[in-house]
């Protein structure tokens, strides 16, 4: 597992390339944000070792397979560490796929609904936290961020003004608002759940003016603004053009 130290308190730790998760120094030890694909625990738990702090806490981003496949794994060693995720996608744990009414009707262009993708595994780890918009887990303010998933989560470090993105975002083959695709690394995109929602969280984290961006596959950017402007325009111009060819109903 190759990690990369971005900050003093930022640890990005990445397998088979593209894949990460992180390790971010708190007082007490690390929050871990995501778990990775499955497999990986140990390796985990050995990288934070290395650093010198205990793993804490674990919050994780969204429900997907390759961000929560080490999460069993990691909570039976580590019985003791909280683990968090937003409220909604906590659901997504339980093998709970359903969709609320508002979710439904939360169509894109044209009024389609949209059905979840990518891969949601049942975890056998019950959720110590369930997270919401603005809520505290040390350093870390959560925002949500819908679109990716309908519980996307992503978490703004107040020390340094570092966003932890998730699948927000990725610069893997790219810098792309989740949904964009892109070929060089298009598993984002076809796991996205709701491109138009993914915009409006996109420009949300812009907003926040974060000096680094740490996304789920992908290096991190320093002062990332002007790259994330940029996949921010690509995706109106895509959502335009899928609106264009929509047919309306009179």
């Amino acid at each position: 597992m190759k990690v990369t130290a971005s900050s003093n308190n930022l640890f990005q730790l990445t397998r088979f390339v593209a894949f990460n998760c992180y390790l971010v120094r708190e007082d007490d030890g690390f929050t871990l944000i995501d778990t990775n694909m499955s497999g990986q625990a140990q390796a985990i738990m050995q990288e934070a070792s290395k650093l010198g702090l205990p793993i804490v806490r674990i919050l994780l981003t969204h429900a997907h397979v390759d961000h929560v496949g080490s999460l069993d794994a990691l909570h039976d060693a580590l019985p003791n560490a909280q683990v968090a995720i937003s409220e909604r996608d906590a659901r997504f744990l339980t093998g709970d796929k359903s969709l609320d009414p508002s979710e439904l009707l939360a169509g894109e262009p044209g009024g389609l609904s949209h059905p979840l993708r990518g891969g949601y595994p049942i975890c056998r780890t019950v959720p110590t936290l369930l997270l919401h918009e603005g809520d505290r887990v040390g350093s870390l303010e959560v925002v949500a961020t819908p679109g990716h998933t309908p519980g996307h989560i992503a978490f703004f470090d107040t020390r340094d003004r570092t966003v932890i993105a998730g699948d927000a975002f990725q610069t893997q083959g790219g810098v792309a608002v989740s949904g964009t695709f892109e070929w060089l690394f298009p598993l984002p995109a076809l796991a996205t759940w709701h491109k138009g929602l993914a915009l409006e969280s996109a420009r949300k984290l812009l907003a926040l003016q974060p000096s680094e961006l740490a996304v789920g596959h992908g290096r991190v950017l320093s002062q990332p603004q002007a790259a994330m402007e940029r996949a921010i325009r690509v995706m109106e111009r895509t959502l335009a053009k899928e609106e264009g060819k929509q047919p309306h109903v009179a």
